[in-house]
């Protein structure tokens, strides 16, 4: 089971990353890394002036303890000018407890400054990462928006491509179909002009179609009775009348 889980989850979170590049733009992704350094680069900032403000208040007690030190010294002094030793003595006390706390506040003085030292030290690393980390999410971003832009223009390329082959496709046609009619109507006039269609256009009724054959006819024998005269030869009457009654 323990394996049937791993490998449910694995496919699992490989669908997520999937859907995820479908959907993510890298230039917010970078935005938003740069703005989790920012924070992180604030964070140790403010860490900085709190250790720095620390270390300020310990100096500034430690130069309270001083002075505090000194007016015994000078205390301890006057009373024993004074002849009283026992004063002198518990001034003396004192200014030795001061000089304890002194020297744990310088132990913690030089620790808090060490702290510091590191703090800016990180600090200034860190500045140098994320200053050299915008520099190249700039360029990035200008790369990933160039070549979405080149993207988009190949895209509108194919479809202008497409949209051009298929307007080619529907002139083709269109002139296949103009032929076509063309041939057609060429067919229709020379089916007309033979006579084996009638031209319904031109009306015409039975006496002019006789008239129009007799003017046929007519013509057809003088051109006939012309090449007769031309070769010389005459057809018996008897024998036209022969013919013609077969």
């Amino acid at each position: 089971m323990p394996g049937t889980w791993q490998r449910v989850k694995a496919v699992f979170q490989a669908k997520t990353n999937k859907a995820l590049d479908r959907v993510e733009d890298p230039r917010e992704t970078l935005d938003l890394s740069y703005e989790k350094q920012l924070e992180q680069l604030t964070k140790i900032r403010r860490s900085v002036a709190d250790v720095a403000t620390a270390r300020k208040r310990i100096e500034l007690q430690a130069t309270s303890l001083k002075e505090q030190a000194e007016k015994l010294q000078t205390q301890a002094k006057a009373a024993l000018e004074q002849g009283n030793e026992p004063l002198a003595r518990e001034a003396l006390s004192r200014r030795a407890t001061l000089a304890t706390q002194l020297s744990d506040l310088e132990t913690q003085h030089q620790s808090i400054g060490e702290q510091e030292t590191k703090l800016i030290d990180t600090m200034h690393v860190l500045e140098t990462q994320i200053e050299s980390f915008r520099s190249k999410k700039e360029t990035l971003k200008a790369t990933y928006t160039a070549a979405e832009a080149q993207t988009k223009v190949g895209e509108a390329v194919t479809g202008i491509s497409t949209s051009m082959g298929d307007a080619g496709l529907a002139m083709q046609r269109a002139e296949d179909k103009i032929a076509t009619m063309q041939a057609r109507a060429g067919a229709i006039d020379d089916l007309i002009a033979s006579g084996a269609l009638t031209d319904l256009t031109t009306p015409t009724d039975d006496i002019q179609r006789q008239l129009d054959l007799a003017a046929t006819t007519s013509s057809v024998d003088a051109e006939l009775a012309a090449l007769k005269a031309q070769l010389g030869t005459t057809t018996p009457p008897a024998i036209e009348a022969e013919e013609v009654k077969e």
